[in-house]
């Protein structure tokens, strides 16, 4: 947690970048839905929503204010967000998801898999001991929710979803232990590990923002795992490291 700080470094990264990050495949410009982390507002999601707008895309807010929590207690509002952007754009819409944003995003792919395109989280802890994190404490506190509240509703957001997923992680996060950002790769869901990334900097991360913008450069209904062998190579992992 000591070297979370870091993030400032990886804001900066991007800022200096960002000639590069231009270069990234630019899709079909299709709505894209960002969704903050525990205790984070629109404001974080800020750098990512700019720089899919530059590149093309229709990106959305989630316009709640200060995540606060609750898996459960905002799956309704949430859903109501995702059907308002999927009828005005009158297209599947992709959700990027950061921390906790993320469990909400694989949570609407498997209430509403018919409005969602595919689903990206960075750094969500969602699978296996998720109480392996710093924050699941204040989680239940600040929410009122237990993460073990609804075990078959957390069971499922662990699970394969009905579109493709893709889960951007670190192994150096100072707040949610890497294993728990671990989705089962398949055909259609893939796990992409950034070095020395930290967890208040993977939105912003030059290298997570690339692997972003590539996996929505993908036609809808299309699907190929991640080259890592772009411009920003040297900060991905090999697939396999993933399941060690």
């Amino acid at each position: 947690m000591l070297a979370e700080p870091r993030a400032l470094f990886e804001f900066n990264s991007s800022l200096l970048l960002s000639p590069l990050l231009m270069q990234a495949p630019r899709g079909d410009g299709h709505p894209v839905l960002t969704l903050p982390g525990f205790l984070a507002s629109d404001l974080s999601m800020a750098p990512m929503r700019r720089y899919l707008k530059e590149l093309g895309y229709e990106a959305h807010a989630w316009n709640m204010g200060r995540n606060l929590g609750g898996v459960y207690g905002k799956r309704q509002a949430l859903r109501e967000l995702l059907t308002g952007i999927y009828e005005s754009a009158g297209r599947k819409v992709s959700i990027v998801g950061w921390s906790l944003g993320g469990v909400y995003a694989r949570d609407l792919a498997l209430q509403a898999p018919d409005m969602v395109r595919c689903v990206i989280t960075l750094g969500s802890p969602f699978a296996n001991d998720i109480r392996a994190t710093n924050a699941t404490r204040l989680y239940e506190l600040v929410s009122g929710e237990g993460v073990d509240d609804v075990p078959g509703l957390r069971e499922a957001i662990a699970g394969d979803l009905p579109v493709p997923a893709t889960s951007i992680y670190s192994r150096t996060d100072g707040i949610v232990n890497w294993r728990t950002s671990l989705l089962r790769p398949s055909a259609t869901a893939e796990n992409i590990e950034v070095h020395l990334a930290s967890h208040i900097g993977l939105g912003v991360n030059p290298a997570a923002l690339w692997a972003v913008a590539d996996r929505l450069a993908q036609g809808e209904g299309q699907f190929r795992h991640f080259d890592r062998s772009g411009p920003f190579a040297i900060a991905y992992a090999p697939p396999e490291n993933a399941q060690s």
